[in-house]
């Protein structure tokens, strides 16, 4: 029976600085598929992981019975089981309830994957605002120093630097973007996709170092035996997917490994034929000079020594990156053209520049960039003049020309439904406004009634006459409107309503209406 020795989780930490490279771009589908693998992964780590140190114990408490000074080790083992277990259940708690609280689980094209896997506001709502994350940090701290309690003191401060369960408490305290606390910097408008494999992470570094304590104790009692590695794939981890022409692609390139029964050793990395150097880590550095633009290969083998089968496997990969030219890009995100009056949305970006660096300016008019990255712009007119929205970054510059336009006319209508035509006696004398509807129109905006005429014309009879303020058909108006008998006809004459951005009233035309 093999005894695990401190576990060399290369797969998970790669995984992870991968998974945290992905979010620097801009989150795809396909994104999302590797998440999902990504977690997989990293699920199927801990349960061999829960396997490997399943059997551990006993033969810890086996081997301290060759003398009593043993047994005060063989008495932590428990302990270390129970702090594994209480942690991974509060970890994996906070993820199911983020899955049942966002939907779940649906199948797509035969695939099980999450309902709301872009959404953020599970996320940033329990884990920032609602303060679960600041006390998940708390909790992983605390669990780290119970395990630490189980090693002797002489032993505890070179143990704890080895120790995968760690919170990095200064990186966020230098980010460009201001976070409020860890919590908001790891999990801040992350989407449930992205921050599922970061709790797997989690759950991983609980385990492993379940695995790194029950390492320590058996070599306490004199086991040497050790778990090994021997199911292998390889990875890449660029720091970059897509990089811009003239930069360097860097990527570390390792071999991936679960929890065998056996020692791995001999580990060599190669990428398109030629031959790099491996760390004590597993790990190799591949770097390439970004040339022309487009799609880019590159093959990594690695050869590996099975101590299982005593035999020497190549494992081999294909991966990919794409390399781009820099360009700014801007673009209203409702039309062509910026509204009198109204907030105009719009996008802008630069390829392979971060949002920090980019600088937007506007002639014409105001333009302010909003929380979620976009801008708003407001223009003032007049109407037929242009607005120019310019943009610098890094190495580039880039502007675009937008029409500037009034709000169109809007639709008088009656009651804000009927247009004209034949109407019911005592439908008509019940719709008590006329409401100009802007009908078609994507903007929030909403115009308000100046005022209109209304005509009487009944058979028989001189045309009556009555001037009405505002939409509410009121006054005089109203009980002209109020005299409604069939045959007669209705004409809503100089219909004038005022919009947002509107210097002077503008005029709608009439209404004809025939009452039945």
């Amino acid at each position: 029976m093999s005894i695990p020795k401190e576990p060399r989780q290369l797969m998970i930490n790669v995984m992870y600085i991968v998974l945290t490279a992905l979010l620097a771009l801009n989150v795809s589908a396909e994104i999302f598929n590797a998440f999902n693998m990504v977690d997989k992964g990293l699920v199927k780590a801990n349960d061999a992981l829960d396997a490997a140190n399943k059997e551990v114990p006993e033969q810890i408490k086996k081997s301290a019975e060759k003398g009593p000074q043993y047994k005060v080790y063989a008495d932590r083992v428990d302990v270390v089981g129970q702090i594994s277990k209480e942690g991974s259940q509060y970890i994996d708690g906070i993820k199911d309830y983020m899955i049942k609280e966002s939907g779940g689980y649906e199948e797509v094209d035969g695939i099980q994957q999450l309902k709301a896997q872009r959404d953020y506001d599970i996320t940033t709502r329990l884990l920032v605002h609602d303060g679960k994350g600041e006390e998940l940090k708390g909790k992983i701290d605390e669990i780290k120093g119970k395990f630490l309690a189980l090693v002797d003191e002489p032993d505890r401060a070179a143990f704890a630097s080895k120790l995968p369960l760690t919170i990095d408490d200064e990186t966020w305290k230098k980010s460009v973007n201001k976070k409020a606390n860890w919590a908001d910097f790891t999990f801040g408008h992350m989407p449930l996709g992205a921050v599922l494999p970061i709790f797997s992470k989690f759950t991983n570094d609980v385990k492993s170092s379940e695995a790194a304590v029950l390492n320590y104790l058996a070599s306490k009692v004199g086991l040497t035996q050790e778990v090994v590695l021997d199911q292998f794939r390889v990875v890449s981890s660029p720091k970059k997917s897509y990089v811009i022409k003239g930069e360097k692609f860097e990527t570390e390139v390792f071999l991936s490994a679960s929890a065998g029964k056996s020692t791995n050793t001999g580990i060599k990395i190669s990428v398109n034929g030629a031959s790099l150097p491996v760390n004590q880590d597993g790990a190799a550095q591949w770097s390439t000079t970004a040339g022309e633009v487009g799609v880019k290969k590159y093959e990594a083998v690695a050869n590996v020594f099975n101590p299982v089968t005593k035999e020497t496997k190549s494992y081999k990969q294909t991966f990919e990156y794409e390399v781009g030219e820099r360009s700014v890009t801007v673009s209203a995100s409702k039309m062509n053209v910026f509204y009198i009056g109204v907030d105009n949305p719009v996008e802008v970006s630069a390829a392979g520049v971060p949002s920090a660096q980019i600088k937007v300016s506007m002639s014409g008019g105001d333009i302010s960039r909003n929380g979620d990255g976009t801008y708003t712009a407001r223009v003032q007119g007049p109407q037929g003049q242009k607005a120019v929205v310019s943009v610098s970054a890094p190495g580039m510059n880039g502007s675009k020309e937008f029409r500037i336009k009034r709000i169109p006319d809007p639709t008088p209508m009656l009651g804000g439904r009927e247009r004209g035509g034949k109407i019911g006696n005592g439908t008509f004398r019940a719709l008590d406004a006329m409401i100009p509807i802007l009908e078609n129109f994507d903007f929030d905006a909403k115009c308000n009634l100046a005022g209109f005429t209304l005509v009487r014309v009944a058979k028989r009879q001189d045309p009556e006459v009555a001037a009405n303020r505002g939409a509410r058909i009121e006054g005089s108006a109203g009980a002209l409107q109020g005299k409604a008998q069939p045959g007669d006809k209705y004409i809503f004459q100089d219909v004038r309503c005022k919009c947002p951005g509107d210097v002077a009233d503008r005029n709608l035309g009439q209404l004809v209406f025939d009452i039945q």
